[in-house]
């Protein structure tokens, strides 16, 4: 029997006359993590995670999602009616491919033009187009049927000042209106809001634990509109914004403003820009599609930036470390579970006067759990911790100069030679990341071997990229830098801030992964890059197998476990400071 929402969604599609409709994940900005009016995808098909594409038709209704979440969709969608669609494994086809292969000639698909970037709607319409077939992005299909939805977030924004960011929003614009230049561009659209929130030195609180406010942005030689929640800003902030050269305008204006771009050369990255937008531009204008030339600058973090981060990982470790020593001395005398665990760590960081919020929702999962890879507790899912078998942790926090994200896998009692097998490839393949020195021009596919080279040793893998990056008090994932032997990835520079979190799962029984954020430098040899940790929190010395360390692991491991004590201690009480010299203590 399928949902009530897909019920009441295809008496919509009869009603509208539409054969197939899509339903993505994004909001109007392509955002990773959306904020609650935009889950349109979750509410239709109850599968929550960050990621998914649904397909509805009259008798059909198929869920897309990738290698982190197979075991969740698995058993959020059973008895939905509704088929898991595992991408990437062999023979599954994309969403563009299925619709291809069973839309016949002349049917219709719908969506809400506004939630599908350019370059997807536009390659898929073209194909249709081929068939006979015809896309309508004027609808929303979902909207229509979801009676209780949330309105559409309206919360203050502020203003950051130089001496937190480096470079004030005027020169930060006046750079950007360089590359405008030398690029022959008339303008610039953007519609990613970490890339704006960058740009103009602005934080929001749109999107939990992700600090940005909805929003697009235009850029011409001589104007600056900020399309957006104007009583968002205060009056001061608002004067601010006017004098660095920035109009603030209502966020619905942008699909006003776009029809009048005439004649004009406008950048914009079709793969970031709604389709509904890019419809309205003007046949005399001309599109310059690239990415957008904020995303690479905001990648590489300024001086300013990176002593903030080095602060703001400072502190995130001590709280960190605190809620470790908790779950490996009291939690379980405690009866603590993964959510009353999740709420310790939270009251750990908030003794810190600088911590605003988490950078992503924590995971906290003991047992099998450790292996849905981005595992959500929720109050039916919530399982007591045990004085046996590891604990997965991965935690993020929003600092006031920094964003983190860190991850420890945690040994709660007796492990298995398996067990500990695991753990201590999986960092051996962390180690090996973390100290490598490379040659300039190299980027993430070229060095994700040495993460997985361990695993792949014993035939094993993890089904995730191996890092992303990250932002600066802004977005926990952000490009266009990371590890990944799939897809692309963006050139090293000095200033980059990259997760090293390989990790191995074993569906059914337990979970590894093991993460710290790394800051590309320059090494000491002209033409080479390499990696210094920003993350100072111990791994688990009593799930390490130390005769499978090399010689070099070893040195590594000891070295770090070093910098972890000389970091942390001077924040530690004595009773904290000798318990981290115990787990720090040289193998």
């Amino acid at each position: 029997m399928p949902r009530e929402s897909i019920v009441r969604l295809r008496d919509v599609m009869r009603r509208e006359g539409l054969d197939a409709v899509l339903v993505v994940t994004d909001d109007f900005h392509g955002s990773e993590y959306v904020g609650e009016y935009f889950r349109e995808r979750a509410y239709l098909t109850g599968f929550t995670g960050s990621a998914g594409t649904a397909v509805v038709t009259a008798d059909e209704a198929l869920l897309w999602t990738d290698g982190r979440y197979f075991l969740q969709a698995a058993e959020q969608l059973a008895d939905s009616g509704i088929t898991l669609m595992k991408s990437g494994e062999p023979q599954v086809p994309t969403p563009t491919a299925w619709l291809l292969e069973h839309l016949k000639e002349g049917q219709v698909l719908g969506f809400d033009g506004r939630t599908v970037a350019a370059s997807f709607a536009e390659t898929l319409g073209d194909a249709l187009r081929h068939r006979g077939g015809r896309l309508r992005a004027d609808v929303d299909p979902v909207g229509e049927i979801w009676e209780d939805r949330p309105p559409l977030s309206a919360q203050p924004a502020c203003l950051l000042d130089t001496d937190l960011v480096g470079v004030s929003r005027e020169q930060k614009l006046a750079d950007l209106r360089n590359e405008l230049e030398q690029a022959e561009a008339d303008c610039l659209l953007v519609t990613s809001l970490d890339d704006i929130m960058w740009l103009l030195n602005i934080r929001g609180a749109d999107i939990p634990c992700n600090p940005v406010l909805l929003s697009y942005l235009y850029v011409d030689s001589g104007q600056c509109w900020l399309f957006c929640n104007e009583n968002a800003f205060g009056e001061l902030d608002r004067i601010v914004l006017q004098t660095a050269g920035v109009t603030l305008a209502p966020y619905e204006q942008i699909y006003q403003i776009v029809p009048q771009l005439t004649d004009l050369t406008i950048w914009l990255d079709p793969h970031k820009t709604n389709f509904a937008l890019t419809s309205l531009l003007p046949r005399s204008a001309k599109r310059l599609e690239r990415p957008n030339p904020i995303t690479a600058r905001k990648a590489v973090k300024n001086e300013v930036e990176i002593a903030h981060s080095f602060r703001a990982h400072q502190a995130d470790g001590v709280a960190v470390t605190r809620f470790i020593r908790w779950l490996k001395t009291a939690a379980v005398a405690e009866n603590a579970t993964e959510l009353t665990a999740a709420e310790r760590l939270e009251q750990f960081r908030r003794e810190h006067a600088d911590y605003a919020e988490p950078s992503f929702e924590s995971i906290v999962a003991y047992g099998d759990h450790g292996a849905i890879v981005h595992y959500s507790a929720t109050a039916e899912s919530d399982r007591p911790l045990q004085a046996e078998g590891f604990v997965l942790c991965d935690v993020g926090g929003q600092y006031r100069g920094g964003t983190t994200d860190t991850t420890r896998t945690v040994s709660l009692g007796t492990l298995t030679k398996q067990q500990k097998a695991d753990y201590t490839d999986v960092l051996r393949g962390h180690l090996r990341l973390m100290a490598v020195k490379f040659r300039s021009g190299m980027n993430g596919s070229q060095l994700d071997i040495l993460a997985r080279q361990p695993l792949w040793d014993r035939g094993l893998d993890y089904n995730h990229g191996t890092g992303h990056g990250v932002g600066y008090m802004l977005n926990v994932h952000e490009g266009p830098n990371g590890f990944r032997w799939k897809g692309e990835c963006a050139v090293f520079e000095a200033g980059m801030i990259t997760s090293d979190e390989p990790g191995l799962y074993r569906a059914g029984e337990y979970g590894i992964r093991i993460e710290n954020l790394l800051l590309c430098e320059n090494a000491a040899t002209d033409g080479f890059l390499c990696f210094r940790s920003l993350t100072p929190v111990p791994y688990d010395r009593e799930a390490i197998l130390p005769e499978r360390l090399t010689g070099d692991e070893r040195e590594t491991l000891n070295g770090y476990h070093q910098w972890v004590y000389d970091t942390l201690a001077p924040s530690l009480s004595e009773e904290e400071r000798v318990w981290l010299q115990e787990a720090t203590v040289a193998l």
